[in-house]
């Protein structure tokens, strides 16, 4: 039986955090290297690439999301362990796995989870961002118990869920001060062939605001 290297599996859980090798260096006081190294040790032993370059930093293959996803669960209970060892509670908390999209504001998100905060440490939350379809996709693997999006899941999706309208929100309109003065007489009649700036066609803003 071969057995998976847990410092390679920190380091890369490191690293993805950081978001950049240099940064999760200074974390673990260890040479670049060093890091370099063990990464690409974990890459051929699980025989897939795990990173992917971005900019000046690193972004996650398709792998190692998955990856990364059992790293925070074995460290996250790591963590717990040791907390349990050294007084805190014995009995371990119930996990909340909350996918959350990356159109739905953080500061929206953490009042709609507020409830399950007030729980304190018999809970513990899990949130991860990343596009709306991606958060959808593991609820269907359940990797995940709920997820936060500005749209509902449609009947062309091929996922058993519910769909519960947590809140609305209005539309602002922002225009520069000379802008402003010359469409507000007659508003919002009198944007017929104003300049706009608009979100993309398709998305869930651009319809409403079309409507």
């Amino acid at each position: 039986m071969e057995w998976l290297n847990y410092h390679h599996l920190l380091y890369f859980w490191t690293v993805a955090k950081e978001g950049s090798i240099a940064k999760a260096c200074e974390r673990l006081r260890l040479a670049q290297p060093t890091i370099s190294g063990q990464l690409r040790q974990l890459e051929q032993t699980l025989g897939e690439k795990l990173f992917v370059k971005s900019g000046r930093g690193l972004a996650l293959t398709e792998v190692g999301r998955l990856a990364f996803q059992y790293a925070e669960e074995i460290f996250g209970l790591g963590q717990e362990l040791q907390g349990a060892l050294k007084g805190g509670p014995r009995r371990r908390p119930q996990r909340l796995m909350v996918g959350i999209s990356d159109m739905v504001p953080e500061l929206i998100a953490y009042r709609i989870l507020q409830p399950a905060l007030a729980l304190g440490e018999s809970t513990k939350i899990l949130c991860e961002e990343d596009t709306p379809e991606r958060p959808l996709a593991d609820l269907a693997d359940h990797r995940l118990d709920v997820v936060l999006s500005d749209v509902p899941i449609t009947a062309m999706t091929d996922l058993r869920a519910f769909n519960h309208l947590l809140g609305t929100c209005g539309v602002t309109l922002f225009g520069s001060p000379a802008l402003a003065a010359r469409y507000r007489r007659g508003f919002p009649q009198s944007l017929q062939g104003a300049p706009f700036l608009l979100p993309l066609p398709g998305s869930p803003l651009r319809r409403s605001i079309d409507r």
